[in-house]
This record gives structure tokens, sequence and C-alpha cells, in this order.
């Protein structure tokens, strides 16, 4: 059995610092950006076996005992006691091919061994939950008590609507969706819509931990700027829930909740306010926003040019119109 052999790229132009050939066919050659996968999975990428150099300056060479193809990965295990079992898995993510060498810790982190709870959240027997209309690969909500529709909402991806009015929102985010957001500043837009929400979150499809891993951007500015996000915004929670799978999850529970919440208390989406969704057909959906507001400029009180109407300009402006 030939070596696995780790040298590094020869290339200065890389963002991938090491070469890893793998004894499998004629040789397979990665581009990597560790020497192995020791507490994260680490990225690859693959190159013609022609770039793997003719004098190589070798960082390791690892005995193997086995190295095998079982469908879409390889399966490694090196000749030591220590770090001997490794997998380089192809598989794709966002529509592109990918490829990344992982160890048994790893892949264990990648996918907690937890069994999610069959009981419906709050009771309700089944769950609406509007689904944004942009929303491009959303959750299906296949293991829960859910009714989805697809509709245009104002802000996050996935809500609660009673009588029309959105009562609950939650964002979804990617790690790498979440860090160029709020590096552009989009998440700053974002939050600002969400907190007129009376309930609103955002959900992150990754563990906290992995924001100080980032090498593309210094860590410390990812996290500087979450925890100005969360002192600006307390009332918007960014929760970090380490995978896909559990993220679903609890934004089905957080929005159930918040179902049960609005739906409890007396006239409550009346008293909290909220987004008014568009009415599918015709008819009814209350006082245009630019008649109260121009009744509100006639009678000398304050209103926002733009946005929503405070809850307290229409309750006067409602008063006034059915006060003989």
């Amino acid at each position: 059995m030939d070596d696995l052999l780790i040298a590094r790229n020869p290339d200065p132009d890389s963002k991938l610092p090491y070469l890893l050939r793998v004894p499998l066919g004629g040789g397979l050659v990665l581009r990597t950006s560790d020497t192995w996968p020791r507490t994260r999975a680490l990225y690859c990428h693959p190159v013609p076996p022609e770039q793997w150099p003719l004098e190589p300056d070798l960082v390791e060479q690892v005995p193997l005992r086995a190295c095998a193809r079982r469908g879409a990965a390889i399966d490694l295990v090196a000749a030591r006691s220590r770090e001997n079992r490794s997998q380089i898995v192809f598989t794709t993510a966002r529509g592109r091919q990918a490829v990344f060498w992982q160890a048994p810790r790893t892949r264990k982190q990648a996918r907690p061994a937890v069994t999610l709870p069959t009981a419906r959240a709050a009771g309700i027997a089944e769950l609406p939950i509007v689904i944004d209309a942009h929303e491009r690969y959303p959750y299906r909500f296949a293991a829960q008590k859910v009714r989805t529709s697809r509709q245009a909402l104002p802000c996050g991806d996935y809500g609660v609507v009673i009588d029309g009015s959105l009562v609950a929102s939650v964002e979804r985010k990617s790690l790498s969706d979440l860090v160029a957001s709020l590096t552009s500043g989009r998440l700053r837009y974002a939050l600002g819509e969400l907190a007129a929400v009376p309930r609103a979150a955002v959900v992150v499809e990754e563990r906290y931990s992995e924001v100080f891993k980032l090498e593309w951007i210094r860590p410390a500015l990812v996290a500087d700027g979450l925890a100005e996000c969360q002192v600006r915004w307390p009332t918007i929670p960014i929760v970090f829930c380490e995978t896909r799978r559990l993220a679903e999850e609890w934004t089905y529970r957080y929005l159930a909740a918040a179902h049960s919440w609005a739906a409890a208390e007396a006239a409550a989406v009346e008293r909290i306010g909220g987004f008014l969704l568009p009415q599918r057909t015709g008819g009814g959906g209350g006082p245009a926003a630019s008649d109260i507001r121009a009744w509100a400029r006639a009678e000398g009180i304050e209103v926002p040019a733009r946005g929503r109407v405070p809850a307290a300009v229409r309750a006067a402006f409602e008063k006034a119109a059915t006060t003989p």
C-alpha cells in the first residue's frame, strides 16, 4: 500500500496551502487547507495529477493500511494509533460539486446524534406557516404537523399570519450568508425590518464556534458585528442551531409558540400591530395608510412619511371616523 503524501502547495496565489496525494488509481491530487481534519472538515479542490510537483516539499508521509473508494467517498486508514481514520467525501453544495476531507470526530459534530421530538409544538394540530415567495430552498417541515403556503413576506423567510397580520417571522441564514450580509450592511436593514414585527428571530444553520474558524475574514470582525447587532436590536435573537435540520426544528417550535401567544391574547393583533399582508382578493383591508397620514397632518399629529403607520395614530383615526 502506497503512502498518503502531504506537501506544500507551490502556487503562491492559492488560498489552500497544501497538496494532498491519495494513492488511488493513477493518484488523486487535491489542494487543501491543513494536513489533517482534526477539528473540522477541510475543503478540498481537485487538480490534475500533473500538478503534483516533481520534487515535492513534503510535510507528512502517512503510511496507509487501507485506501478504498466506497460510493461517493474514499475511506483512508492510516497505520498509526491516533488520527488514523478519515474520509474524503464528494458531494454537492449550493448546486456545485464540492470535496471535503473529514474525520470521525468532525463528522459526528456535523451530524449530531440526536433524535428530534415528534410531539406537536404548543399542541397545535396543524401549524399554518407562510413561506416567503422568494425563498429558494425552503424548509419542508416534513417531520412536523405543518400546513405551508407561499406568499411574499415584508421581512423574514417564514412567518405566522393571523387575520392578515404578520405576528411572527424567522429569517434563515447559512453561515456564509450571515457573514456576507453582516459585512455588506444588509443584515442591519433586515434586523430593522424584523424589529417592526411583534416576534421575530434569525436562525443560523451552523455552530457559533465556526465563526472563529473563518479564514477569508477576521473572526473578531464577525463576532463584534454580531454582538453590536444584538445590542442594537435586543428583541431579535440570533440563534445558532448547528445544522439545517435543527434550524428547521427550532423554526417550527418558535413559530408555534408565537402562534399560540398571539391567538391566546384578546385582540392581540390589534394591540401589537404588525405588517398587514396584501389581500389575495379584493375588498376590506382597512383604511389606506395614505388616508390616515393625510388626516393626521390635518389634525396636527406627527406621522412618519414612510413605513408602517403607528398603532396609536391608526387607533385615533378609527376613533375619529366612528365618532359622530
